[in-house]
């Protein structure tokens, strides 16, 4: 979606600084927040594409003014209480006061290791032949969805070069809404900096990205 994290190329923002020698989390609360969110996603109620979602739909003045982990649980709030897991009063106040809602599974101390250890893949069998391979030239779909999508708005229309196939991936722009896996080819593509930027652009800059086919077209 068009939303306030998608700021490539935006001005106003200033430049990506690096924390020196940042550490994993700024404060211990980020620690709560990131296991919760673990620990929600694997009851099945939402996937990891639907917390995307859920993120980049943050009105975008909530978004921009909030930290890392401040959207990670301001979305996760949302998701709770749009799939009825609790109420505005119980998210409010950390205060159950009706009786749990089932959920598929729960994350329990015994299997939280090997089952992140073992990892979440996406790849998928394709459920057709690749429409690209690497040195084809193809240029970005101009879209403006009002859902989730991965295909960033500053390569929209713009010539690119596939450089590397990455077999068919679970589509996040329909799996985010439980509309189905709808696995599709995953390629590396690469655009020229003055491409996309302009004159103004670093010389012999590129970007590479990773888009799915559907965002895709035969230049």
């Amino acid at each position: 979606m068009n939303g306030a994290q998608d700021l490539g190329g935006a001005h106003g923002f200033g430049p990506v600084v690096p924390e020196p020698n940042e550490p994993v989390f700024h404060a211990e609360w980020e620690k709560r927040v990131l296991a919760l969110a673990l620990a929600m996603g694997f009851t099945g109620t939402w996937n990891l594409d639907g917390s995307r979602a859920a993120r980049e739909s943050l009105p975008p003045a909530q978004y921009l003014s909030s930290s890392y982990y401040e959207i990670w649980l301001e979305a996760l709030e949302e998701q709770i209480l749009a799939n009825g897991l609790a109420t505005p009063d119980e998210v409010a106040t950390g205060i159950a006061s009706q009786p749990p809602v089932e959920v598929a599974r729960v994350l329990t101390a015994d299997i939280l290791e090997p089952r992140f250890r073992a990892g979440f893949p996406s790849d998928r069998t394709p459920m057709a032949p690749a429409r690209f391979t690497p040195g084809d030239e193809v240029i970005a779909k101009v879209m403006h969805p009002v859902g989730h999508t991965r295909l960033p708005r500053y390569v929209r229309g713009k010539r690119g070069r596939v450089e590397a196939v990455h077999g068919a991936h679970v589509f996040p722009d329909t799996n985010a809404y439980k509309q189905g896996e709808n696995p599709a080819w995953l390629y590396t593509v690469a655009f020229e900096a003055a491409d996309l930027w302009g004159p103004q652009a670093d010389p012999g800059g590129r970007v590479t990205i990773a888009a799915f086919e559907p965002y895709l077209d035969p230049a």
